[in-house]
């Protein structure tokens, strides 16, 4: 029989805090991934992608994480953790190195990745992820996958995500409080279209369009690479906070009227239809226009893809993607969201459900889930090539600190 490894992923949302947990075959690299436990809990300690509330973001983690272990009957000691926020940026970097033997392997890879590391970035940030887009191996370009193969120059042209230091790090003391360990961070443009993807979507060329409570994450891909990724500062706390400034009520029945009886379709409703708020609210109890919210709930929407539209632009595929874009996130749910986003894109777009997983789907067939399941998929395929960089890398430091250690005992 084939030994069964647990993982387990933890998406800190801005509203919602998700853990999945799953079983896969560990000697299988492209096996599904069998859910087993969820958990949900509120997310009250962040705001738009920072920790704003340690011991209260602490105890949602923790009322996360032990909802996922009463429903998969396992205890969860590690994690795989979703992020975003404003404070993720991206850019493209190159690296080279000469290859040290008759042929190229693992170690040669993990050296020209973290050449590739080998940039100037701000003091303020650090480095969260390097996606290979391609390598060159001598004047032989766009090889997906290098080892196993003769020369003498290796080459990589990389997507590299960085993130705010203190950001990141008040994230992962809060998470190493809540009694887990972090196996990696996985930001949302690359957990969320890990989730939803085909192989054949990324050849044609996609956007993933991930919208979450804080903010909006972007990513691109064309060729079976990422292109491009950004995150957006605009989400749909945004969408709540011009309903309750437009219709004069608390943020919290905004909240309730805009899951409930949301749309971005004003035309299809009738100028009359009246909203009670104290069918919702102790606080709130005036009516309110249904139409009305709607025009709002539009207007915040279309600048949602517009700005997305302006990010197409600036790498010139605005309306030239193929495979169109797919929408993810627990925002994108309201009536005729889908619509708009097709008419403001210019752009085929459906909803991004996750694909290739198992066991208890219902529980997480659903784009509000595409974070959580992306990182626990990404830390299943691409685990063991992490820890295998990462060792790499920690022995290279390692090598060097005992090197430098020796030079201090020379006169």
């Amino acid at each position: 029989m084939p030994k069964e490894r647990v993982l387990a992923s933890l998406d800190i949302g801005s509203a919602k805090i998700r853990t999945v947990v799953a079983v896969a075959d560990a000697e299988s690299d492209s096996g599904v991934p069998n859910v087993i436990g969820v958990g949900i809990s509120p997310s009250l300690g962040m705001r738009k992608g920072h920790v704003i509330d340690v011991e209260e973001l602490i105890h949602n983690i923790i009322s996360s994480l032990e909802d996922a272990e009463r429903m998969a009957g396992v205890p969860i000691n590690h994690v795989f953790v979703g992020m975003s926020g404003a404070h993720i940026e991206s850019f493209d970097s190159r690296g080279v190195i000469a290859i040290s033997g008759p042929e190229i392997t693992v170690e040669d890879v993990a050296r020209v990745l973290e050449a590739a590391q080998a940039v100037s970035i701000p003091a303020n940030h650090r480095i969260l992820h390097i996606e290979p887009k391609a390598y060159a191996v001598d004047e032989q370009h766009g090889i997906k996958n290098p080892i196993g193969m003769t020369g003498i120059r290796l080459e990589v042209e990389a997507h590299i995500i960085t993130g705010h230091v203190q950001h990141v790090k008040n994230l992962e003391r809060c998470v190493d409080q809540a009694g887990v360990d972090i196996d990696a961070l996985v930001p949302a443009t690359i957990a969320a279209s890990e989730a939803v993807l085909t192989k054949r979507q990324k050849e044609l060329g996609v956007a993933v369009i991930d919208i979450g409570a804080g903010c909006v994450s972007l990513s691109v891909f064309e060729e079976g690479t990422i292109l491009h990724s950004v995150c957006l500062p605009v989400g749909g706390e945004s969408v709540t906070n011009d309903i309750a400034i437009g219709l004069r009520t608390s943020i919290d029945t905004a909240e309730k009227i805009k899951i409930e009886f949301g749309s971005v379709l004003p035309q299809e409703i009738p100028e009359r239809e009246m909203i009670d708020l104290s069918s919702v609210s102790k606080v709130d109890t005036q009516t309110v226009s249904k139409r009305y919210m709607a025009e709002i709930m539009q207007a915040r929407y279309f600048e949602i893809f517009s700005l997305v539209k302006e990010q197409l632009k600036a790498i010139g595929r605005s309306g030239m993607l193929p495979a169109g874009a797919l929408l993810t996130g627990a925002a994108v749910k309201a009536p005729g969201v889908l619509d708009l986003a097709r008419d403001t894109l210019g752009l085929p777009v459906q909803m991004g459900f996750p694909v290739d997983v198992g066991g208890v789907i219902e529980k997480v067939d659903d784009p509000s889930y595409a974070t959580a399941l992306g990182s626990l998929i990404w830390g299943m395929r691409e685990g063991d090539r992490f820890s295998v960089r990462r060792g790499g890398m920690q022995m290279r430091k390692a090598v060097q600190n005992v090197g430098s250690w020796f030079k201090s005992l020379l006169p």
